[in-house]
Parts: structure tokens; sequence; C-alpha cells
């Protein structure tokens, strides 16, 4: 298998378990992994959240553990990677604020290189205007602006465990899809793994 680089677009209050288990995971089987945040550089943290379902009418939301970031958003060229993960949490309601994100994720789209996106990333296709005419799913609450960018949602189930691929775009509602989701993005990837 060829080692792929993998961009990570981060930043405070990201949900701790969509970036620190796909990180690791595609560490683990020989990709390497790099995650940026705006305004911040290699080395600095960025604070997360721990997003659960405990039967409320929404998540509840704790502080989370600190993510080291690795990379320098400033330096970031898309020609330098082979994929996009954009992980959930609050971090991407003002991620999609920033110009040069939306001109990444529109850059990936372009050049058709693998996206994978949870929960709330989505937003950030969003904003980016890359999703008409797609397939994808999300967290519920941001379904219904997946739906107005043009593209058809698809239903989270019960236990929000399912992944939707649509090309090299690869979507999962929330963290529990983490199996699911990182079978499909591997597959995606042409990540052979051995038994």
């Amino acid at each position: 298998m060829a080692s792929k680089k993998i961009l990570f677009i981060v930043g405070d209050y990201v949900e701790v378990l969509e970036i620190m288990v796909p990180y690791q995971a595609l560490e683990a089987v020989g990709h390497r992994v790099f995650s940026a945040c705006p305004g911040k550089k290699p080395g600095d943290n960025v604070r997360t959240a721990i997003h659960d379902f405990e039967g409320d009418q929404t998540y509840s939301e704790k502080r989370g553990h600190n993510f080291t970031v690795n990379a320098d958003f400033d330096q970031v060229k898309t020609a330098d990677f082979d994929a996009l993960v954009l992980p959930g949490g609050r971090a991407p309601e003002y991620l999609r604020l920033n110009p040069r994100v939306l001109e990444i994720v529109r850059e990936f789209f372009s050049d058709d290189k693998p996206v994978a996106a949870v929960c709330h990333g989505p937003q950030i296709l969003v904003s980016a205007g890359v999703l008409k005419g797609r397939t994808a799913t999300s967290y519920p609450a941001v379904g219904p602006d997946v739906r107005d960018a043009g593209c058809n949602w698809s239903e989270v189930n019960a236990d929000a465990s399912n992944s939707v691929v649509d090309g090299n775009l690869v979507t999962a509602p929330a963290w529990p899809a983490h199996p699911a989701w990182l079978r499909d993005f591997l597959k995606v990837l042409g990540t052979k793994i051995e038994p």
C-alpha cells in the first residue's frame, strides 16, 4: 500500500472523538496525517469538545482533551495532499467563515481527491458550494443545510452508525459511525489492510 498524505482541517472545539480516532486510525494503517488550523502554528493546541447522546433533545457538550496541530495552515498547498478530512464539533460552524478553508475544500473537489466529513463537518462543504447534485449525510441538525445546498441528504439510521459514499466523498452523521465511515474512507483511499 502506498502511504497517502491526509490533511485534517481543525479548530477549537472540534469533537474529540472525530479528530483523535480517525487521525490515529489513519496513522495506524500507514498514512501520513497532518492537522492544520487557521491562526495556529505547528505545536499549538486546539481545544476539543465531547459531544454525547444522553437522552436529551440534543447532544450534550463537555470540554475534551487538547489536540496538537502539526501543520502550518498558512502553508497548506492542496497539491501536497492526497485526501482531506473535516471532523465535526463546534469548529465547522466558524471554520466555514474562513475563505481559505473554503478554497482548500473546492480545490480537493476540483482535483477529485477523497474527502471525508463527519457530523457538523458537512457545514464546511455546504459553505464551499460543493454538494449540489451529490449524496451525503451529516448530523441531523445539519441535514436542512445539506438539502438546501442541492444535495440528496441521506437519512441517519437509529444509532447514527451509517456512512454514505458518493464517488470520492465519504460522510457520516457522528462518531458512532466511525467503523463504517473509516472503512469506507479507507476503500476510497485504496488502502489494503492485511488480516
